[in-house]
This record gives structure tokens, sequence and C-alpha cells, in this order.
């Protein structure tokens, strides 16, 4: 995939693995790719993370929106960047302007978003005129006013970052008004009920720019989505509440349809991986991401061998390496990939002669204990 030749792409920082499934943060507006500091990192641990800056902010040129822009414009910047990143379909989180953005591609766009999380944002916001007012108030002083009393707008009181106050300060007058054009124009709501990618909306309790109520209105018209109300948190909850953010966004992402996580729940089951991230502390998250990104998301969803293909392989791996607790939950991994009992035993029977006897002694004896609390119907 290729971009127009000469076409500027949108800033942006790229983390993670080359092969991780990726994942797009967008901004707020008066904001850069740094709101996203306090959770990029962590969710980069199990995905290609691409942070992208709007035209006018951080390192974005202000050239590429100018007088009367879209929410449709910026959409189609992003796409522009996937493409030249070569990412084809991609999840997504956007906070405010650049949750109006995902919500865009989500519903036009709905082949390239494999999921959607919507953060301190509205399916309208408060009508044009605002807006309007607002464009004409930058175009003309500047953005210095609107930079001072951006915290009593972002945060809750005693809160702030001075880094993205800065940011808000240094951004483009002309390229941030056309933005508020775009979200004078901007209404959503017709189309929230086309949304049909997994969706999560999360708000901040004490956000005056983006009420609850506004995420209330997303979540009760996009089929399936979940809400998550976070308190101590006001427009800016990645920055304000990122460990909260974090954790939703990583529970959201890491069980999308062909994520690790997902295949990994039909091959042991929801039991066994319900317990394992109930168990999860922050000693063991990387190693349970690790697990979710490379075992289940890379390998076991490799489509070159099928699942009962690789509960083969992965039994007479187990057998050799003498790990019966793991051989147990396989066995019943191995009933759901489709092998029956006579298909387990003959693998077990192959270990015999290339593992040793005492191996497959053991293994036999596991595995008959677990087909025989499958009952005889399943056996």
């Amino acid at each position: 995939m290729t971009t127009e030749p000469g076409r500027r792409l949108l800033h942006h920082t790229v983390e993670g693995a080359a092969t991780a499934p990726p994942l797009l943060l967008g901004p707020s507006l008066g904001t850069s790719a740094a709101l996203w500091d306090g959770v990029a990192p962590e969710l980069a641990v199990g995905h290609r993370v691409v942070r992208w800056d709007l035209p006018g902010h951080g390192g974005s040129p202000g050239g590429l929106i100018g007088p009367g822009a879209t929410v449709a414009d910026l959409a189609d910047l992003v796409l522009a960047l996937a493409d030249a990143l070569g990412i084809d379909r991609f999840a997504y989180a956007g906070v405010s302007i650049g949750g109006a953005v995902g919500l865009h591609l989500a519903a036009r766009h709905p082949a390239r978003v494999t999921g959607l999380a919507l953060i301190c944002t509205s399916a309208h916001f408060g009508g044009a005129e605002p807006w309007r007012e607002r464009a004409a108030l930058v175009r003309r002083e500047g953005l210095a006013g609107l930079a001072e009393s951006a915290p009593r707008r972002w945060f809750t009181p005693g809160f702030t970052v001075p880094a993205l106050v800065a940011d808000h300060r240094a951004a483009d007058p002309d390229a941030y008004a056309a933005c508020c054009d775009a979200l004078a124009a901007y209404d959503m709501r017709d189309a929230l009920a086309s949304v049909r990618v997994p969706t999560l909306v999360i708000a901040g309790r004490e956000d005056p720019a983006t009420p609850p109520a506004h995420a209330r209105e997303i979540a009760d018209a996009v089929p399936d989505a979940c809400l998550v109300e976070l308190p101590g948190a006001s427009h800016l909850a990645p920055a304000e509440r990122p460990d909260a953010v974090t954790a939703a966004l990583r529970a959201h992402f890491t069980g999308l349809p062909g994520s690790g996580t997902a295949v990994r729940r039909a091959v042991l089951g929801d039991a066994h991986v319900d317990r394992a991230q109930a168990g999860t502390t922050p000693f063991t998250a990387r190693f349970q991401d690790f697990i979710s990104r490379y075992a289940w998301g890379e390998i076991w969803t490799d489509p070159t061998l099928a699942r009962r293909e690789r509960s083969m392989i992965t039994l007479t791996a187990l057998v050799a390496g003498g790990h019966l607790d793991e051989l147990a939950l396989h066995v019943r991994g191995a009933r759901a990939n489709g092998l029956t009992p006579e298909e387990i035993g003959a693998v077990l029977l192959q270990t015999a002669v290339y593992c040793g006897v005492p191996a497959a002694n053991a293994a036999f004896a596991v595995a008959q204990r677990v087909l025989a609390e499958e009952g005889p119907e399943e056996a």
C-alpha cells in the first residue's frame, strides 16, 4: 500500500513489535501524541502502537487541512498514514476529536477497523455555533487565551500536565481553527447503529466538555457497546487516570476476534483463561501479555497449520518435556480442536517410540484421566 507521491503524512510515533496487532491512538484537540505517554508503553507490550498528531499539533504540518475541514478529512489523513505504514486493518482508540475520527472510521470504513475505543468523546459536540465562534476567535487572537484556560476544561481541580498545556499554546492557530470547523460540522448520531465493530466507550465522570451523558448516548446506540465511567477523571482521562484507561483498553483490545486471547479461549476454554487473567499481578502481567501475543497471537493464529495439527505437535512436545500439568490442559485443548480420543491415543503411542516408554506411560495416565472427566458420551 502506498500514498500519493509527495503527499505529506501526519506526524506519528510507532512503538511495539512490527508483527503485533496494530493499534492507532488519536489525540484530543489542542494536545499532541504526548497525551498517551502514560498509556502507550503498556499497550505496546502486546500491540504495534501508532500515535498520531492532529494537523498543526505536535509535529504534524498545519497545512494538511484548511478552513472548512471535516472529521472525514482527518479520517482520510489517518487512513493515508495507515497505508504508508503497511497497515490494512487496525484497532483504534481516540480522545475527543480523536474519538470522533475513530467513530467516523468505524461507521464509514468498517473494513479497516477491528475494534474501537471512544474516550471522552461524543457523537456531536454541542452544536455548530460554539465551534464556529471558537474558530473565529483563534483566527483573530491566536491560542494564548484558550491555552490559559485549558487546565479547567481538561482536568479535575488541582491537576494539570504542563507539557500538554504547552502543546496547546504551541499549536498552529489556523490548523486548530480548521479542527474547530470539523467539530462544528460533525454529527454522527444517525450513524451510531451502523457501527458493528467491538466498541468500548470511556467517560470521565467529571468531564465538562463531553459529559458522561454523551458517552451513554453512544453506548446505548452502538450495538453491544460497553461503557466505563472513570471517577476522578475529566476530559483528558489518559493523562489524568492512565492506569485505569490502560486496564480498560487492554481488556477490550486483547479480547477481539482473531486476537491471541480469543484463540487462547477457543482452545483452552474460558474458565482457564479467566483464572489466568484473574491471577495476573504487576509481576506477571508482562508474561501474560507475552503468552497472548507470541504463543496465541502469532503461532496459534498462523494458518499454515490447522489447529488440530498444532494440538498434535503440542502434545508431543509436552510429553517430551515431561510437562504433565500442561499436558492435561492441552488434551482438553486437543478435544476442542477436533481430535478424537483415538487420535490422541495414537499421538501418545508415537511418543513412546521417540520420547521413551516411561514418558508415554505417564502421558497416557494423564490423558486417560482427562478423557474420563469428559464422560462416556464425549470420549
